[in-house]
């Protein structure tokens, strides 16, 4: 398929996705985000990819928000669909995505970008980056998950500062806090996101699926996340992963997983 505002590669069983608008520094509008849902979808489906890494073109912006001039003049009911469809056609999709997705955020992720940053397993953030969800400075809150997502990688009182005051957090703040993982010069980030990549996959992809799902499980309203983890644990043992894990633990050599 042919996109307009996505590049997807896929090299060595990790497709990079790269949200490619560098004029508009990678802001979302409704094209972009119906792109990147039937990327993600595409990859759901790829059984040679094993790591997917989410980035933006250019060195100034992994997704400087909205776009906000596509929803200036809605509506209550046009505002509500914006974000219940957005939410579920991507933000919610990567999150529950059973491949696991690295966000390498370089430069700005505002808005719209920081919440697609969020949704992600794992965020990496380039030394110049800057991170922060602006709505109320326009008006509006965030609507693609950010007054749920930041307060559980942040905390409460953080993710409340951060909403109120529509500021910006840099880098070392945002790893101090917990709101990504590493940071790293920016001429590095891709090769550090590609050796994170790596190591991943040199596990077994079905027992990672069923992480995922268990570690998102303790987020979900009416599910009980140990619960979910003591079935997908059950799970496990049903595999041919798990035969080759022990077997190859046993033997005292590296396991060669079939991914089923």
């Amino acid at each position: 398929m042919t996109y307009e505002n996505i590049l997807i590669a896929t090299d060595n069983s990790i497709t990079t996705i790269t949200i490619n608008r560098p004029t508009k520094l990678n802001a979302l509008n409704k094209a972009t985000i119906e792109e990147l849902h039937l990327a993600f979808e595409t990859v759901a489906k790829d059984k040679q990819t094993r790591v997917v890494i989410l980035t933006g073109s250019g060195e100034k912006a992994f997704v400087a928000g909205a776009d906000i001039a596509e929803f200036s003049n809605f509506s209550v009911e046009e505002g509500v669909q914006l974000a219940a469809h957005g939410q579920d056609s991507l933000f919610n999709f990567v999150e529950k995505l059973k491949i696991p997705v690295i966000a390498a955020v370089n430069g700005f992720a505002l808005g719209g970008g920081l919440e697609l940053a969020m949704a992600c397993h794992i965020r990496v953030a380039s030394d110049n980056a800057k991170m922060g969800l602006p709505e109320v400075s326009l008006g509006v809150i965030p609507g693609y998950g950010g007054t749920q997502r930041l307060p559980q990688l942040v905390g409460k009182g953080r993710a409340m500062e951060m909403i109120m005051t529509a500021g910006m957090v840099n880098a070392q703040e945002a790893h101090r806090t917990g709101l990504v993982n590493h940071v790293v010069p920016q001429v590095e980030l891709i090769d550090f996101c590609t050796a994170m990549a790596q190591k991943i996959m040199k596990n077994s992809p079905v027992a990672i699926s069923m992480a995922i799902n268990a570690v998102n499980a303790n987020y979900k309203e009416g599910e009980n996340g140990f619960d979910t983890e003591i079935k997908s644990f059950g799970k496990c043992f049903g595999t041919d992963d798990f035969k080759e894990g022990t077997t190859a633990f046993l033997e005292k050599r590296k396991a060669v997983f079939p991914g089923e």
